[in-house]
């Protein structure tokens, strides 16, 4: 069994893994979002055992619902669910580190052997390789200030990395609530590993 929740916005939803960071897939509709979800268990089970871990989710289940809105429809799961302002152990967070760590090794090899023009989408749109890694590096940054790092605009692969190594080491941490400056760690989790992944099988689907 995974635990699921449903983020429902005008016209699309998202349906994201409370166990597995960065395991969200969206569909119009409900059923349509969890079977996307499904669709994508081998994909991620690649990210899964990078991390040490074994992926088996068994049949999602929904155990909430959050009441999205444009910003769902246009393709980020935005919203932050009661569930996650739980206490956080700090074997859970480790664990979820763990998972967020392969995300980046798995994205940077696949980005370090894409092409640099990758394929368009059906109305010729698409970012190219360079530009989704600089989109992806920037907005890191910028979700790290939400867990409390912050760090000027890079210059260099290596202050990446140093920015990369301490928000990992923040998100390790046990939590507590109502400790709540920005994400709770566990929506900062999701929502970073998430956008690497999501952008790691973008490269893939495009290349």
């Amino acid at each position: 069994m995974t635990r699921v929740y449903l983020e429902l916005g005008p016209k699309k939803v998202f349906a994201c893994s409370l166990d597995w960071p960065g395991w969200c897939r969206i569909d119009k509709g409900e059923e349509a979002a969890l079977d996307r979800l499904v669709d994508y268990v081998p994909r991620y089970r690649l990210i899964a055992e990078r991390a040490g871990l074994a992926f088996t989710p068994g049949d999602p289940q929904v155990v909430a619902r959050v009441q999205g809105t444009s910003t769902t429809d246009f393709g980020v799961p935005y919203e932050v669910p009661d569930l996650d302002l739980e206490p956080l152990p700090g074997e859970e967070a480790e664990r979820g580190v763990a998972l967020l760590r392969a995300a980046w090794e798995l994205f940077d090899e696949v980005a370090a052997v894409a092409p640099e023009e990758l394929r368009k989408g059906p109305r010729g749109g698409g970012r190219d390789r360079t530009k989704i890694v600089d989109h992806v590096t920037e907005a890191e940054r910028a979700f790290a200030r939400k867990a409390g790092v912050r760090h000027r605009p890079f210059t260099s692969v290596g202050d990446r990395d140093a920015m990369r190594a301490e928000l990992a080491e923040v998100l390790s941490r046990p939590w507590e609530p109502p400790r709540v400056t920005g994400w709770p760690p566990r929506y900062a989790l999701r929502r970073i590993a998430w956008h690497v992944i999501d952008h790691l099988w973008e490269i893939e689907d495009r290349r």
